[in-house]
């Protein structure tokens, strides 16, 4: 299963990259476990400092965007075969 991290303060940015993420989930059908992180201090321990941040497996892998569908999808596959 994936550990899957939105970090952000709650803006619409960051509300749209969780709803992303969860639709590439869904549609990849895999187990994934979501956390949103909107602490300053906990974000900045990832080296985030533009949000959204999107961490998969403790690996931050999108920091200040919101990915596209296919690159979400990338990042997730490529987080399943390690």
């Amino acid at each position: 299963m994936l550990e899957i991290k939105i970090l952000g303060t709650g803006c619409p940015n960051c509300q749209k990259l969780e709803s992303e993420t969860r639709k590439a989930v869904e549609n990849l059908a895999i187990e994934a476990e979501f956390e949103k992180v909107t602490d300053y201090r906990e974000i900045l321990e990832y080296d985030v400092f533009s949000t959204p941040g999107l961490v998969i497996n403790e690996k931050v892998v999108s920091i200040g965007k919101i990915p596209s569908q296919p690159e979400l999808v990338t990042f997730l596959t490529s987080a399943l075969s390690k």
